[in-house]
């Protein structure tokens, strides 16, 4: 059986694949910022003395952790519009992204808060700290460095995540790629494309992310230890 591939069909609309890879990066480099946030915040709920607050955090955790992210977006776009909340595809996109990468950040960055050394616990309780700002003096970048290697490839992998939002049409690579090869009839070659631009993608954040560690932590960049 000979296989012909035509790519020409696909490279003719490079301009909207040039949309969607640049909506797949705005929407990753919005929930990383937003996840971290959230899943920062978990963490320390985790392990907060109040009962009702680590509880909450914790059925948010493994909730997330043990759903498939179509299904968690699927109920965020239907959901919300049975409520009668109207958002574009994006928003929703942007919202189920970072529900989804928070519950993994807050388990790798309690991981990390779990790491600091109990004396740097007591030595700030001397010291008259309070619990709020312990973790933002004291704990918060110490543990953040120990897991960058975890949360980096936990970010490249919300990147790679995004392609399942074109299920609600939004217009990223993947969802162009879809209506690319629908009009095309060359899916292998469209798939062949998109498959190409994402590991670029990912090598691209890898090395950003690689970047970062290098400037935030020095003694990462004087021991050259790679992510």
């Amino acid at each position: 059986m000979e296989v012909s591939l035509d790519f020409s069909p696909i490279f003719e609309r490079w301009p909207m694949l040039l949309d969607g890879a640049i909506v797949t990066l705005l929407l990753s480099v919005a929930a990383t910022v937003s996840g971290f946030l959230i899943g920062t915040l978990c963490a320390a709920g985790r392990n907060s003395r109040f009962r009702i607050v680590s509880a909450i955090c914790a059925i948010y955790v493994e909730a997330i952790r043990n759903t498939p992210f179509l299904v968690q977006i699927f109920l965020i776009f239907f959901g919300l519009s049975t409520l009668g909340f109207t958002l574009s595809a994006i928003t929703v996109a942007l919202l189920a992204l970072t529900i989804n990468v928070g519950a993994y950040t807050g388990e790798i960055m309690r991981a990390g808060f779990d790491s600091v050394h109990a004396g740097q616990w007591e030595a700030a309780e001397c010291l008259g700290l309070s619990r709020l700002q312990t973790y933002w003096h004291v704990v918060l970048f110490p543990a953040a460095e120990r897991v960058f290697p975890s949360l980096s490839s936990q970010f490249i992998l919300l990147m790679l995540a995004s392609s399942i939002t074109s299920q609600i049409s939004v217009p990223e690579l993947t969802g162009n790629a879809n209506y690319i090869q629908g009009v095309s009839f060359r899916p292998l070659e469209t798939y062949l494309v998109i498959g190409v631009m994402y590991f670029i993608l990912s090598v691209i954040m890898r090395q950003i992310f690689n970047l970062i560690g290098m400037v935030a932590f020095p003694r990462r960049r004087r021991l050259g230890t790679p992510l």
